[in-house]
């Protein structure tokens, strides 16, 4: 059955890949768990007692507990497959809790440094006039002009531009499209861009709007190390990863005083609880403000 429920997630809840390779390394370990464990070869099989077990078991190994609660998050959505096709009668999963996960907020680039990094690019760009270059700002001005999340960077394509109405089309989690604005900076450097990669004439030619040098896919490890390279440059933040733009692009909108609810649609996340941890960044600036301003503080 765990065959079939992985075709379910990819199939009819349209999980992205990377969940349904992790969700089928989660049901692997279990499986290796209850057979060394109890001899149960069959993990439809299990009981409360035994799932409580191996979630003990990887509280001892010191596991981080946000990955513990992907792995329950796994248990509970397959177990409730089970008991949908009524291959169990019983949920086993119903009386077990997530971990309690320390709320750290998140880590952005203040935005004198943002602003600095990008006219340095546009100036290397202009120095260089290599395609290398001119890729390297593009994926930066994407990420911290779009908010978009490193596997839509990815997966994103040329088509998904349109330049007469100023918006990318990008394909989020569940496979749910939604438009972003784009400004004209960002469209002058695109056309550019493509005009450079065609003169570039690479053989492949493929569809994917970000290529490496060679004209491939990029991949996620390339644009770790791409945008890492230049935030080193100006920035001593713990983080410095694709998703620490994205939390850029939010706070810096949330600073200049956009509503919620809109970057909420921007980021593309379905709920607004997930969009509020910004507004602890933004409060943070506003008590700056207060203690520099008010003639009490």
């Amino acid at each position: 059955m765990v065959n079939e429920f992985l075709t379910y997630l990819s199939v009819e809840k349209r999980y992205s890949k990377h969940t349904t390779v992790s969700y089928k390394n989660d049901l692997s370990n279990l499986s290796q768990y209850l057979l060394t464990t109890y001899e149960l070869s069959n993990p439809e099989q299990a009981n409360y007692p035994m799932l409580r077990s191996w979630i003990v078991t990887l509280v001892d190994q010191e596991m981080m507990p946000k990955s513990i609660n992907r792995k329950i998050a796994c248990l509970r959505s397959f177990y409730h497959f089970l008991q949908k096709k009524e291959v169990i009668s019983k949920d086993p999963t119903l009386k077990i809790r997530a971990l309690k996960v320390k709320k750290s907020l998140p880590v952005f680039v203040n935005e004198d440094d943002m602003i600095g990094l990008l006219d340095e690019l546009l100036e290397k760009v202009k120095f260089e006039d290599s395609f290398a270059g001119l890729r390297d700002k593009l994926v930066i001005e994407l990420l911290y002009g779009t908010g978009i999340r490193l596997s839509e960077l990815i997966g994103f394509k040329t088509s998904d531009l349109n330049f007469f109405q100023k918006t990318i089309k990008v394909l989020g989690k569940g496979n749910k499209e939604r438009l972003i604005p784009i400004h004209d900076t960002f469209i002058t450097l695109a056309k550019e861009y493509i005009q450079k990669k065609k003169s570039e004439s690479f053989s492949n030619n493929n569809e994917f709007f970000v290529v490496t040098n060679n004209g491939e896919q990029v991949y996620p490890m390339f644009i770790y190390r791409l945008v890492r390279t230049y935030l080193d440059q100006v920035t001593t933040v713990d983080k410095r990863s694709p998703h620490v733009l994205r939390h850029t692009f939010a706070t810096h909108l949330l600073n200049k005083g956009a509503d919620l609810n809109a970057i909420k649609d921007l980021l593309g996340h379905t709920s607004l609880a997930a969009t509020q941890v910004y507004t602890h960044n933004s409060i943070d600036k506003l008590k700056s403000i207060f203690d520099q301003a008010h003639p009490k503080s």
